[in-house]
């Protein structure tokens, strides 16, 4: 990208040829046309009205974190337009562009530079016509608020709405057009407020579980109280559709195994989905949490080297001190507030789902396969739902709902009940990982080894797994599912590394899925925990010792910035121990999910008799490069924290032989009100870098900081998460 400054000295030699048309077919079919747009046009990403405001086209969804304002701070940038004249639209797969899913913390990172690059070729375009216009040439102009003016002459002006407003571009987008310096920024960079708060705080905003649409029906699925394990799915073996004939209008719908129900009053749909007399096969297929770990460690795995250089075995027997420790992490639960929502309305040749998927495409996608219609027939329409943090049940519930209106022939509104959700999610993988580290006696680094065990996700929904009798197919995404070279030692200077990944299948287990920082607060709780081990051993800091192995200015820059921001005062862990009833500690930790920087800093306090854990206070700092509103990434680092906190301290899927038995929020507890730490959040702005996530890469080291938090309160590791009464009594007894 060539800076616009530089770009105009030259003359501004890139040419435009113009076909502006007064009737706008593209416009007029968009929304009445199977998506997406061709990316390759301007006209695809943004559009000028008469009024001189502009609609920029989105292909990302907005789930809480901003990025709906974000990214069009990004447009507004280099289109030289306000916020307020500038807004975007819901994502639709007859409208919006598709710039793949919303996760891995992708928006901003792989969204900004399309919407930058095509804001600024649209801006060079309206200056070349407003040249023109004008009678001046392009270096002479000066826009500000979608107005360009004659510089030295304002009252020779024109603003972008008179010059294209209601019109076309037709023009192709080749990414070639000179964009802002960062210096030159007066949007981004900024923390301008939310787009969508005000509709939210008054009561406005539509949800997924508000919308409604005539005629439609109320439905529940019917399935089993908690999961089997993934192979075996949920086999029915007898249904007494009888049961629920003193309910008016109730009726039952089935395609295979997948079973549902419904009516026109929702009440009656859900007394329906509760009364229905199912007889499940309820043969056992799970290990049970008491044999999880074992029979994880004791599997045949895919062992892959993920990273590997010099001789670690040759470099620990030289070692001062090696360390070498084994930890486990649970599954856990996406658990949004509300169940997962989808409404559907299928004919027998289209279908229209509105739902609250991650990426508008790929649920079309999977729809397709479920009815068995070709994609352009589908359209599916973003709602936002409340909160998922990955990968939840919204496919799930968005082609339960397409199926079941397609058995009924009618639209049909399907809402989990907080059994489903919780009993059918796809959770974030148990994990058992062993790290090693050892040391030189000067307190450097000098090998590393991570080996890690868990299974891969599942890719066939459990709605789709019934009904079409879909095996159990896994789903391997690559790096997120692996053990991470970025957590996992890559912070550090370590000469001689190896990083050994153990794949094991996954019909055997719950179903997996992407889970907001998936498998980092595993690998970090386990990593930086061994890490510390060995700075107690070397009588070192802990923070010292990380600066001291750290080369990576960016590690170091948000190490520095979270101890600054914690007035951490240097001494060796576990130093001031008490025989209290309730003694504190503070932890310090490195983490990330792929590509940012994360560090954090835990105070905690734990009572020694009850065994129960409190996070009084966590700090967070984070680098993820060009910071395009620096509040919004206060406010993820904030979510992260507590989040982060709920995890460590509460949730643990639970499950038998037979069924998960986790199923609301008694037996799948989170963190309270009462009980969430004060938080600070530390933004390492980088105008000089690329935009990376900031979405969940605090919460590794958050989780690493509690666990090294809890040796320095009491000098014993917490191997296991998350730190329950019975797990931290059990550990204070050992010792």
């Amino acid at each position: 990208m060539i800076p616009r400054r530089d770009f105009l000295k030259t003359g501004g030699a890139l040419l435009i040829g113009f076909s502006f048309r007064e009737t706008l077919p593209a416009q007029q079919t968009r929304g009445a046309t199977a998506g997406p747009p061709d990316a390759k046009q301007i006209d695809t990403w943004l559009a000028i009205h008469p009024d001189n405001t502009a609609t920029v086209y989105i292909g990302f969804a907005e789930l809480g974190q901003g990025s709906s304002t974000s990214l069009l701070q990004i447009a507004a940038e280099e289109l030289d337009m306000e916020m307020s004249q500038i807004k975007t639209v819901r994502l639709d797969t007859n409208v919006t562009p598709n710039q793949g899913g919303t996760y891995s913390s992708a928006s901003i990172q792989r969204g900004g530079p399309q919407l930058r690059t095509a804001a600024a070729e649209a801006r060079l375009a309206l200056l070349q016509l407003a040249s023109k216009q004008l009678d001046a040439p392009v270096e002479r102009l000066t826009v500000s608020k979608g107005v360009v003016s004659v510089a030295g002459s304002p009252q020779r002006s024109v603003n972008y709405g008179q010059l294209i407003g209601g019109k076309l571009f037709q023009l192709p987008f080749t990414g070639s057009a000179p964009v802002k310096s960062p210096a030159e920024y007066n949007v981004v960079g900024t923390s301008v407020p939310r787009n969508d708060i005000p509709d939210k705080v008054s009561g406005r905003y539509t949800y997924m579980q508000h919308a409604r649409v005539p005629g439609m029906l109320h439905a529940r699925v019917v399935r089993p109280r908690g999961q089997r394990a993934y192979g075996a799915g949920a086999k029915v073996l007898a249904v007494d559709e009888s049961s629920i004939h003193g309910i008016p209008g109730a009726r039952v719908l089935r395609k295979g195994d997948f079973l549902g129900v419904a009516a026109e009053s929702e009440w009656d749909a859900v007394r329906a989905a509760q009364q229905l007399k199912v007889t499940w096969d309820n043969t056992p297929t799970l290990p049970s949490n008491a044999g999880l770990y074992e029979q994880m460690r004791a599997a045949k795995p895919t062992d892959r080297v993920v990273l590997e250089r010099g001789d670690v075995a040759a470099a620990r027997e030289r070692a001062a001190h090696v360390v070498t420790q084994g930890y486990r992490g649970p599954y856990q639960a996406h658990a949004p507030f509300a169940p997962n929502c989808a409404l559907a309305e299928v004919t027998a040749d289209s279908a229209l789902v509105m739902c609250s998927t991650q990426d508008v495409y790929g649920t079309r996608n999977g729809l397709a396969r479920v009815l068995g219609l070709p994609v352009e027939k589908i359209r599916v329409q973003y709602y936002e739902g409340s909160g998922t943090y990955g990968h939840s049940c919204y496919d799930d519930v968005a082609q339960g709902a397409a199926l079941l209106s397609q058995l009924a022939a009618k639209p049909v509104r399907l809402q989990f009940m907080r059994w489903d959700e919780h009993g059918w999610d796809n959770y974030g993988p148990a994990h058992v990982g062993e790290a090693m580290a050892a040391a030189d006696a000067q307190g450097k680094l000098v090998a590393y080894e991570y080996q890690g065990w868990h299974h891969n996700w599942s890719a066939v929904e459990t709605s789709a797994q019934l009904a079409l009798g879909i095996p159990a197919t896994p789903w391997n995404a690559g790096a997120a599912q692996q053990v991470s070279p970025a957590n996992c030692g890559g912070m550090y200077d370590v000469p001689n590394l190896r990083l050994v990944n153990h794949q094991i299948p996954s019909n055997d287990y719950l179903k997996g899925g992407w889970l907001r920082s998936p498998l980092d607060l595993s690998f970090s709780f386990a990593s930086e925990q061994t890490i510390d081990e060995l700075a107690y051993r070397l009588e070192m800091d802990a923070y010292l010792f990380r600066q001291r192995n750290i080369k990576d200015a960016r590690w170091l820059g948000v190490l520095d910035a979270v101890a600054r921001a914690a007035n951490w005062t240097p001494r060796r862990a576990a130093s001031n121990r008490s025989d209290a009833k309730v003694v504190t500690g503070r932890g310090i930790g490195l983490g990330t999910h792929l590509v940012s920087y994360g560090a954090a800093v835990a105070e905690i306090e734990v009572n020694r008799e009850t065994g129960r854990v409190v996070a009084k206070h966590l700090y967070g700092a984070m680098d993820a490069g060009l910071a395009v509103n620096p509040g919004f990434i206060e406010n993820q680092i904030s979510g992260q924290l507590v989040q982060t906190a709920s995890r460590m301290f509460k949730e643990e899927v639970t499950f038998s032989t037979t069924n998960v038995t986790s199923l609301d929020w008694n037996s799948y507890p989170i963190l309270r009100f009462e009980e969430s730490p004060e938080v600070t959040a530390v933004v390492v702005q980088r105008l000089d870098q690329r935009s990376t996530g900031a979405g969940e890469e605090v919460m590794a080291a958050a989780a690493a900081a509690i666990g090294n938090a809890f040796f320095d309160a009491t000098g014993v590791r917490m191997q296991e998460y998350p730190l329950t009464p019975k797990r931290v009594l059990a550990a204070l007894a050992r010792g």
